[in-house]
């Protein structure tokens, strides 16, 4: 199997600092480091699928400012077409995250040019139609969101739907969903049991995730112990190699084992794209009986 992943979605600037602990309403404290980073949840997660092994690609906007060749510079790097890469008049989209000592973190996204992608052209589309797996969030406008997904439906494309930052989601959308892969707040504000999607991943962060899928029940997934340096991405980790996984035929369950491990490696190091973990790394923490039985 070809094993293509395309990703819909953001492309940001993280500008992080982190602290002892994160400030209480009108409090001031002292940053011990200031770091940029590329991320945002597009990127993150088309990394991450491209890490996994899979043929990743992400299409997403970027602005006319110096942040915009810190994004381009990444996919590069990375092996990605750097073409899909929309140039639209204005900010990049930036993210400010402060991270704790524990790892926790906080986020506060301004959208710039990622809210300037509402629709795909014709050879966009056509990459859609020629992958395993769509992935899309919710940091773009739900108009590029929506034909996306109806593209991979109508291609016979899986569709991976993470619906960050939170908000209803349209009908339309979730017709087309094949997973949708929720935190267990997200999963509590969208009340997932109701949505008629076909399956539902719910991850819970040391305590690793749920499947449910439709008249099959649900699964636990376990969670690998770790000690987290910096959460941030951990979540996109999840969703790239999980879509990486699928995208090679590996069923529900043991995809999402596997993306599970990968998270738990991405929170041992700072950053949220240089903590996102290759393959062998994952593999490497499963074992090697564990990778045969996967």
């Amino acid at each position: 199997m070809s094993a293509r992943v395309t990703v819909v979605g953001s492309a940001n600037v993280d500008l992080v600092t982190r602290v002892d602990r994160i400030p209480a309403p009108g409090e001031t404290v002292t940053a011990e480091s200031f770091d940029i980073y590329a991320g945002g949840k597009g990127l993150n997660q088309a990394i991450a699928a491209r890490r996994a092994g899979a043929r990743a690609e992400l299409i997403a906007a970027v602005g006319t400012d110096d942040y915009a060749q810190v994004l381009i510079d990444t996919v590069i790097a990375e092996g990605m077409d750097a073409t899909l890469l929309r140039r639209e008049s204005g900010t990049t989209g930036t993210a400010f995250v402060t991270t704790d000592a524990t790892g926790e973190n906080n986020i506060v996204i301004v959208p710039g040019a990622n809210g300037l992608l509402r629709h795909l052209t014709d050879v966009e589309r056509d990459l859609v139609r020629e992958s395993d797996v769509l992935i899309c969030q919710l940091e773009v406008p739900d108009s590029v969101v929506e034909d996306a997904v109806t593209t991979a439906w109508k291609a016979g494309t899986k569709v991976v739907l993470n619906p960050t930052p939170v908000r209803p989601v349209n009908s339309a959308i979730l017709a087309a969903v094949d997973v949708l892969i929720v935190n267990e707040h997200e999963a509590e504000q969208l009340q997932v049991d109701l949505l008629p999607v076909p399956c539902v991943l719910t991850t819970l962060g040391s305590n690793g995730a749920t499947l449910r899928i439709r008249g099959e029940g649900t699964v636990r997934i376990p969670a690998r112990k770790t000690i987290a340096i910096d959460t941030t991405g951990a979540g996109d980790t999840f969703v790239g190699a999980f879509a990486a996984e699928i995208a090679r035929g590996v069923s529900y369950e043991a995809a999402a084992m596997w993306a599970s491990i990968a998270a738990s490696l991405s929170v041992e190091e700072q950053g949220a794209v240089p903590s996102i973990p290759t393959r062998r790394a994952v593999d490497d923490a499963l074992g090697p009986e564990r990778v045969e039985s996967l």
